[in-house]
């Protein structure tokens, strides 16, 4: 794998743009992460509120702890050891505080290997491609709902040879900007308001993916206690639009 603060390459490039793109095949659009409650009991309803709102996540919930996930299972993946990334994807299962959050994580994250294994399989021989097939096909590959979004991409990311700190700006941006999207339909809000929003996260985003390059595992963990009961109390939403 490339150095971490590496410029991803141009082949890298083209392929981290379209795994993060709204169009790559994980139905990202049907998810809020709890923020459709949140628009439900009045927390948010504008610009304003929505940017404190998604900066929290960022900052203290799943924002934060997805992408230190992301970026230590790059590395467990890079040196092709089964039994330690096997032990992150146990653990980010376990951070997964609602059933819809589970479902979240690991819907994305079947889709995503099934899209990377169909359309994208990484070439070469390398302990991490190695590490890839052996998640992906024959009798120890996972098990369907044993990815999550954030390990799915680091195994990927990894048996590409992409650099973690582009690849971790990139999951981060494309989480705060499906954010927002939900918010632009929940609200709703105008597309103007909302890319005001994307735009003012962006030193949020680029901070995070830069401190998960820099922090042991031991820092994981988050306080966004609003967005963890929000995504509770979304299971039981009368009207929803979004299936977390």
């Amino acid at each position: 794998m490339a150095p971490e603060t590496a410029a991803v390459s141009g082949a890298g490039l083209h392929a981290l743009l379209a795994w993060m793109s709204p169009s790559f095949p994980v139905g990202a659009y049907t998810y809020s992460h709890g923020l459709e409650w949140a628009v439900e009991d009045g927390t948010l309803r504008d610009a304003a509120t929505l940017q404190a709102w998604a900066a929290g996540v960022l900052r203290h919930g799943a924002g934060w702890s997805d992408t230190l996930m992301l970026v230590h299972g790059m590395r467990t993946a890079t040196l092709g050891d089964e039994a330690a990334f096997r032990e992150l994807l146990d653990l980010s299962l376990a951070l997964q505080p609602s059933s819809e959050r589970r479902l979240e994580a690991t819907a994305q994250g079947d889709a995503f290997i099934a899209a990377i294994v169909g359309a994208w399989p990484p070439s070469g021989d390398t302990a991490a491609t190695r590490l890839f097939a052996r998640l992906t096909r024959g009798e120890a590959a996972l098990a369907r709902g044993g990815w999550t979004y954030a390990l799915a991409l680091a195994a990927s990311a990894a048996a590409w040879g992409l650099p973690a700190g582009p690849v971790a700006t990139a999951f981060l941006h494309a989480f705060a900007a499906n954010l927002v999207s939900a918010a632009v339909r929940a609200v709703p809000l105008g597309q103007t308001d909302g890319q005001r929003v994307v735009n003012g996260l962006g030193p949020d985003v680029v901070a995070l993916s830069a401190a998960a390059l820099e922090a042991p595992l031991d820092e994981i963990g988050g306080c966004a206690f609003a967005a963890d009961i929000a995504s509770m109390k979304h299971e039981t939403q009368y009207t929803r639009l979004f299936r977390s």
